[in-house]
């Protein structure tokens, strides 16, 4: 029973993830406006292991979405003259995904893991904007022409399934990555890695001195975090839409959204980066229909006053309120 209680808490993020699938298959027209949810909340929930767990924010993530677009789109454009291999071609363009944003996560991490507060920042910033121009600049995968390959998807996949795959099933794969991203943030919470990575959170160096390999716990959460937004990239990207160019996929507003995100449900909580994309994404699409030009100028107070009120974020408000309650086991 007791195995079972620890994982009572994902059953309110899967219940929200069933409802918005629900919405999204049973009422008309409401698909493009869940699978923008989904990507928000996947997103906030791959952020959160490394923002939510250290306390470091690292402005460069959107790279690590980045080269998972890339790692799916070189693989169709590279293995598309080969037959036979169907999907397999996707669970190769995943593979490459994971690989490019972890070798990436691995040469940031080594360096810049090595400051803290505004110099991390400043030197994730720099790794996004120069990996960006090294790519255009050297020319690597077309440079700044960047990659079509909706011809070669569809000849891999047949034009019937290579359009369901960028309407639906590529919507479903975010899902089983956000899925994933919850399990893995809850496993790490109950486990000697979260202890240490609340440890130094809340006081890095007297983290050090009892004896808590804190570079050790931080690059795990930063690489575990970025394979994630790899996977992501690859999905919500490069499948949906079937071409890449290094202007949008390095945009840094990706990575503000996911700051935003996890501080308006709440920073190292479960349940927050999915409250956080629900509010976040229903916030901008609506206001972009009702007030279009004006949503950001409306969006932006609306953002600086739920986070005055609920600095812990609405999720560590209520875990705070429900703390001595039946409630409390679902609520992380």
């Amino acid at each position: 029973m007791k195995t079972i209680s620890k994982y009572y808490p994902l059953l309110p993020v899967l219940a929200v993830y069933f409802i918005m699938f629900l919405v999204g298959k049973n009422v008309s027209g409401m698909w493009q406006l869940v699978a923008m949810l989904l990507f928000y909340c996947a997103l906030g929930q791959a952020f959160n292991i490394f923002l939510g767990m250290t306390g470091y924010v690292d402005f460069g993530y959107v790279a690590f979405m980045g080269v998972g677009t890339y790692g799916m789109a070189v693989t169709i454009t590279q293995l598309a003259h080969v037959e036979g291999l169907g999907f397999l071609v996707i669970t190769i363009g995943f593979l490459m995904a994971l690989l490019f944003s972890t070798l990436l996560s691995l040469a940031v991490g080594a360096v810049a893991l090595r400051l803290k507060g505004a110099y991390f920042a400043i030197a994730t910033i720099g790794v996004n904007e120069g990996l960006r121009f090294f790519i255009e600049g050297a020319r690597i995968w077309n440079g700044s022409e960047g990659l079509i390959f909706m011809a070669e998807l569809n000849q891999i996949l047949g034009r019937k399934t290579a359009s369901a795959l960028a309407t639906f099933w590529a919507d479903i794969m975010v899902l089983f990555i956000a899925m994933s991203a919850a399990y893995v943030t809850l496993l790490f919470m109950r486990s000697k890695i979260g202890y240490a990575l609340t440890a130094l959170r809340e006081d890095e160096e007297a983290a050090k001195v009892m004896g808590i390999n804190v570079t050790k716990y931080k690059i795990i959460a930063f690489i575990t975090s970025a394979c994630f937004a790899g996977l992501l990239g690859a999905a919500s990207w490069a499948l949906k839409t079937p071409y890449v160019f290094p202007p949008e996929v390095f945009e840094i507003h990706y990575t503000i959204e996911a700051i935003i995100i996890v501080l308006l449900g709440g920073a190292g909580t479960l349940l927050g980066p999915v409250i956080g994309g629900l509010i976040y994404g229903l916030s901008k699409y609506y206001l972009s229909i009702y007030m279009p030009g004006f949503q950001l100028l409306i969006f932006a107070p609306i953002i600086i006053v739920i986070i005055v009120i609920f600095p812990e974020g609405i999720i560590g408000m209520l875990k705070n309120r429900f703390k001595d309650t039946s409630l409390a086991r679902f609520i992380i």
